[in-house]
Order: C-alpha cells, then sequence, then structure tokens
C-alpha cells in the first residue's frame, strides 16, 4: 500500500517533458497555428504517406531541398541550373504549400504528390520565392524537417524592385490592362513610398531574422544572384558542395547567349535558354529617384551583411 502511494505521488510531481523546439510567444498562437499542429500530427507517421513506388524503383517524396526566394532574385534560372545535375530532381512549378492556406490544409501527403518522381540517390527540390518574406514559413518548414537544406538566392535590393515591377507590369499588359508607371508607385506626398510592397520585399535583413529564429545559418546558403547572372558556375559550385553532391556540372554547361544577353544552359548537346520572360528590360527611372532607393536601402542592407556575416556587392 505505501508503494502504492509513493507511486502516485511520484506521477503528480513528475516534471512535464517538453521537446526542444524555438521558443514561441503563446501570445502569438492562432488558430491557424493549431491546425497546422493537429495537420502535423495526422501526417507525421510514415505509414500514413503514400509513397507510390514505380516498378523502376522511383518515387514521389518530401523534398530535401528548399529554394525559399527571393522574388526575381534569379530563383528560376537557379533551379534550371541546379537540374543539370542527374543527382537532382526538380518541381516544375511553384508549389506554394507553406505560403498559402489552402494548399497548407491539404496536408504533407498533398504536398508530396506535387513533387517530382525520383530515385533514393537524388535529392527532391521545390521553388517557392514568396517563402523567404511570407511570415509563417519558416516555423511551418521547421516542424516537416528542422534539418533541411535551404536556398536563397539575393540581388541588388533596388535592382529586385526594379525587376518586381517589371514583372507586374507586363503581366498586365498582356491582359491589355493599363498598369501605374513605376514612379506612381514609388513616390508618395514627394518622398520614397516605403510602404510599397516591393520595397518591403528587399528588406532582407527583416525576412532573414525570421528563418534565423528556426534554421541555423549554415543551413542556409545564399547564392549571389548578380553574380549568377554574370559568371553562373562558381555560383553553382558552391551550391554543389552545400547540398553535399558530386562535382558534376563543368564550365562547358553554360555558353552567353549574346541575342538574349545572358547566359543559357548545354545539357548533353542539347542547348536551352530560360523563358522569354527572363531577362527583361527595366523600365527608366529618374537618377534623383534611384539614388534615394539606393539611400533607403544602405543601412537595411549594413544591417544585413552583418546578420549573415559576408558583404555583397550592392549599392
Amino acid at each position: 500500500m505505501a508503494a502504492f502511494l509513493l507511486g502516485a505521488v511520484l506521477l503528480i510531481v513528475q516534471p512535464e517533458i517538453v521537446p526542444s523546439r524555438p521558443a514561441i510567444n503563446s501570445k502569438t498562437e492562432t488558430t491557424s497555428q493549431s491546425v497546422q499542429r493537429e495537420l502535423l500530427k495526422k501526417t507525421s507517421q510514415k505509414n500514413d504517406f503514400k509513397e507510390n513506388i514505380h516498378s523502376n524503383g522511383s518515387c514521389q517524396q518530401l523534398p530535401q531541398t528548399i529554394i525559399i526566394g527571393v522574388r526575381k532574385g534569379g530563383t528560376r534560372a537557379l533551379l534550371e541550373m541546379l537540374s543539370l545535375h542527374p543527382d537532382i530532381a526538380a518541381a516544375e512549378s511553384e508549389v506554394h504549400f507553406f505560403d498559402w492556406e489552402d494548399h497548407y490544409r491539404n496536408g504533407l501527403q498533398w504536398y508530396i504528390n506535387q513533387m517530382p518522381l525520383s530515385y533514393p540517390h537524388q535529392i527532391t527540390v521545390e521553388k517557392t520565392p514568396a517563402y523567404f518574406t511570407s511570415p509563417k514559413v519558416p516555423e511551418r518548414v521547421y516542424n516537416m524537417n528542422e534539418s533541411m537544406r535551404l536556398l536563397l538566392i539575393l540581388r541588388d535590393p533596388s535592382e529586385r524592385v526594379l525587376s518586381d515591377y517589371t514583372q507586374v507590369f507586363y503581366n498586365h499588359m498582356q491582359k491589355h490592362k493599363p498598369y501605374p508607371s513605376i514612379e506612381q508607385f514609388l513616390i508618395k506626398d514627394g518622398e520614397l513610398n516605403v510602404d510599397y510592397k516591393a520595397i518591403n520585399r528587399s528588406l532582407y535583413y527583416i525576412h532573414m531574422q525570421n528563418w534565423l529564429k528556426y534554421f541555423p545559418l549554415d543551413r542556409i546558403h545564399i547564392v549571389d544572384g548578380d553574380k549568377l547572372i554574370k559568371d553562373p558556375f562558381p555560383e553553382i559550385e558552391k551550391v554543389e558542395r552545400f547540398l553535399k553532391l558530386s562535382p558534376q556540372i563543368n564550365a562547358s554547361n553554360f555558353y552567353f547567349n549574346k541575342t538574349k544577353g545572358f547566359y543559357c544552359l548545354r545539357d548533353s548537346g542539347r542547348e536551352r535558354c530560360l523563358h522569354e520572360s527572363k531577362g527583361r528590360a527595366h523600365p527608366q527611372v529618374d537618377t534623383r529617384l534611384l539614388e534615394k532607393l539606393h539611400e533607403y536601402f544602405h543601412e537595411p542592407n549594413k544591417k544585413f551583411f552583418e546578420l549573415v556575416g559576408r558583404t555583397f556587392d550592392w549599392h
């Protein structure tokens, strides 16, 4: 009887075992996060997944690497160049699993179903540039795989803003819809419009801080998008090393297309270039307005350099 009572007391006073994970302010708990936890509980068991293994040994699997951004930073070019490696299986389309609620609620099985067929020795990669600037995404990726290797490609923030505008402008032109000039977005009441979304997306240090809450810096490889455009091979070599891939991509896989004005790919004698939508000319912007843009990004860029421990050749 005494032994029974002692055991009961020990059960009552035994401290709760809490798994190690990044601290989250309880005030930020939302219905979405509750849904997320239930989603992960339902899909965390291996037996819940249908791998659909084919007779040749290939199957769809969760990605081991994600290109998280940045929008108009060169994510498509990076994915296409990385696909030259025989040990890479890349998803063709942007999946938007972690940032679109209607996709996220579908669960991890849905996510797997969006992946390409791959062999056991291959690394599955998906890219969705919006992930980098979406506040909820880092925690969601961490909950799926805390050992995920992440690729982030960045360009000069000012140039990225112009590319961002250019893409939306051409999208409207193709639909025969009018679209305001870039000055109308960049200037408000005579001053730089810092509320313009394209500018916010270029404040890299703010978004990077969010990712570093969940992933150490050695899990995030930053690709210099400006260098990738000018000389792609050295940047791809660094990506191969980060992903622990054997060196298979060579300088001969790249050639400069004078007509298009950027590098194209050569794979087993077959040549291919990025879509015609890439490399579009930016709008002409007044020099003084460009200087305002460069001046605005000076301090944010400095903070980003300090955060990641390296510098980039930006204005």
